[in-house]
């Protein structure tokens, strides 16, 4: 009965510890060191191996060593085995930290200042209250929530839209397609959380920016497919759009000369606006484990028509 674990070798040497230490009783493998594939009972994995089922007859749980579970092809999965996204605090708190940053970068000019900077000029630009800088969230899930919450503390209006209804203190919540234009309205920065789904690819396109007010900006912490990049680039080049702060593209990582690397509006990261921390991560597994040999409801488990 092995755990099979399939994504960062670096910290997968941290899983491999833990799991030592908690569940000695329990075989731990790291890919590509597989052993008998017919004892695989638990995948952990970022990016999955081909053809899970058949190289994996025994295969009970998948779990997504990350909060999203774009990267499974679900229908190669069969129906019984239950697909976990990663739930661990650790997700949430370094995504608090990063959207915090990027907001608050946003709001208080840092692009516009890294470009005076490296044109050695000393200009002032007026401050905006954050009482008057609207921040709206796309996805209100665990993320989407726990960033909401922490941005209060500074004064933002905030507001949320989600495909069903959320109701939060303090939130100006809207949910489904007929609502996104007077959340996006209101919006001066918007925050993208969402899933990647068939619904959400392309959802960042040219009509989402002009129901925009013009001059808004973007965070975009969700996936690269969210984004329409020649609709962005158009945005941000006519001014629709102020500036953006990315941590996510597609492909990852980007081409040398790709238009990101080097706009003077773009702030790029490479995909670690989140991250799983292997303590607690460890705990979740073995927690859902748990719940799974007593045939409880599993935490995370994804709607597979849903796709999250």
């Amino acid at each position: 009965m092995t755990v099979l674990y399939k994504a960062n070798m670096v910290r997968g040497a941290e899983w491999a510890r833990f799991f030592a230490d908690r569940a000695p009783h329990l075989p731990f493998r790291l890919w590509p060191d597989i052993g008998d594939p017919a004892e695989v009972r638990y995948l952990v994995a970022w990016v999955p191996p081909d053809d899970i089922a058949a190289t994996f007859p025994n295969l009970e749980l998948v779990f997504s060593v990350g909060a999203g579970v774009d990267q499974f092809d679900v229908t190669r999965l069969p129906p019984h085995i239950p697909l976990v996204r990663m739930l661990e605090p650790g997700i949430a708190e370094t995504m608090v930290e990063y959207v915090t940053m990027a907001v608050l970068a946003l709001h208080r000019d840092l692009l516009h200042f890294i470009t005076q900077q490296r044109g050695q000029l000393w200009c002032e630009i007026r401050i905006t209250p954050a009482g008057r800088r609207r921040v709206g969230v796309m996805g209100l899930g665990q993320l989407g929530q726990a960033v909401l919450e922490r941005l209060k503390v500074f004064g933002f209006p905030l507001a949320g839209w989600n495909r069903s209804p959320r109701n939060i203190e303090g939130i100006a919540c809207y949910a489904g397609a007929d609502a996104l234009p007077d959340f996006l309205g209101t919006t001066d920065i918007l925050v993208c959380l969402l899933p990647l789904t068939g619904e959400t690819r392309g959802i960042l396109n040219a009509d989402l920016f002009a129901r925009l007010p013009r001059g808004a900006a973007l965070v975009n912490v969700g996936r690269g497919g969210h984004l329409v990049e020649a609709d962005f680039l158009a945005a941000l080049d006519s001014g629709a759009l102020s500036g953006a702060v990315l941590d996510v593209a597609e492909p990852e990582p980007l081409p040398a000369g790709h238009p990101f690397w080097s706009h003077p509006r773009i702030l790029l990261t490479p995909h670690n606006a989140s991250m799983t921390m292997p303590d607690t991560a460890v705990d979740f597994v073995l927690d859902v484990i748990a719940r799974h040999r007593r045939g409880e409801d599993l935490p995370g488990r994804i709607d597979r028509e849903r796709g999250y």
